[in-house]
């Protein structure tokens, strides 16, 4: 029997499945896989047992698909579920792994812009002694703020205490309650402006396995991204490998000298998808385990959660 597939469901209506989600959720019931719903929000107030409530007991292995979780708050709806029968097929330790820039960095340090980090509150300017100088990035573990760019994202001097200072404080206060883990500073690298969705890719690992290359989520609209060069796929295969986590993304950029790096790595249960691809891609690699020509398609199986007709979803 196929996982099932954890959406989030509606803020304003606990009976359907997030809107951002439904198209997805759709595919994943006609190609017969079982869908049930968490409550994103309980789940970040720190009730995991309501936020796991409309999950069915006894349901078995479960993919998330949905909102980013705090890895704190994913462990705790990863013990949610197994005490109703369900078990995350990814665990919080590869989530948290996967999700945080500290637990996925050292694989990728050849393949991404030089970076480091501390816990909660830092002397920034002695963080930046760690890089190289020039231009760089702040975020958290998790997020910058891109399009606040100036404000609270570029740093044009690491050298200059002052100004980063002045960065580092408004990331910070944007974030507030959000912060992820603590600062993180990187060293800028010229990317080609991203004229079409050939610059900008997200890749799709399942099991060590890249199954799906799609325009990076932020990417103009393009219809099928032109592929990553062998040989530089072949060394992240090598890292995602030895990072050992079941559903990861990388995102990559290609520099103004031809070169394609990772700007980011995921788990790819809470990583969004290019507005043009297809909803059915990732329920079917996720229910069957094979890319968009994999797998049969078994007949439909209804929202187990969910009591009312399918088009609610």
């Amino acid at each position: 029997m196929p996982p099932a597939l954890l959406y989030c469901a509606d803020p304003l209506d606990e009976r359907r499945v997030d809107g951002h989600f439904a198209a997805e959720a759709r595919e994943a019931r006609a190609h017969g896989g079982t869908v049930a719903r968490v409550d994103h929000d309980a789940l970040l107030r720190g009730d995991a047992e309501r936020a796991a409530a409309r999950v069915p007991e006894g349901c078995g292995p479960c993919w998330y698909r949905g909102w980013m979780i705090p890895a704190d708050r994913y462990r705790d709806l990863a013990r949610a579920l197994e005490r109703r029968g369900a078990s995350l097929l990814v665990t919080p330790e590869q989530y948290r792994t996967a999700h945080e820039l500290p637990g996925w960095y050292e694989e990728f340090a050849e393949l991404t812009p030089v970076s480091a980090w501390t816990e909660g509150a830092a002397d920034a300017a002695a963080l930046a002694l760690r890089l190289p100088p020039g231009p760089g990035i702040v975020k958290d573990y998790v997020k910058s703020r891109k399009h606040e760019w100036d404000e609270a994202c570029y740093v044009p001097d690491l050298r200059d205490p002052a100004g980063l200072g002045r960065v580092v404080g408004r990331f910070a206060e944007l974030q507030g309650e959000w912060l992820a883990g603590g600062i993180v500073l990187r060293a800028f690298e010229p990317y080609e402006k991203p004229a079409s969705a050939a610059t900008e890719l997200r890749v799709w690992w399942l099991d060590g396995a890249p199954r799906l290359i799609t325009p990076h989520p932020d990417g103009p609209a393009a219809h099928d991204p032109d592929p990553v060069p062998g040989p530089e796929l072949a060394r992240i295969a090598a890292a995602v490998a030895r990072l050992g986590c079941r559903f990861v993304t990388t995102d990559l950029a290609r520099r103004t000298d031809g070169v394609w790096r990772v700007v980011e790595v995921g788990d790819g249960q809470v990583s969004d998808a290019h507005p043009t691809t297809a909803p059915g891609l990732l329920p079917r690699l996720l229910l069957d385990g094979q890319g968009p020509s994999g797998g049969s398609r078994p007949g439909p199986r209804r929202d187990v959660s969910n009591p009312d007709p399918p088009d609610r979803l």
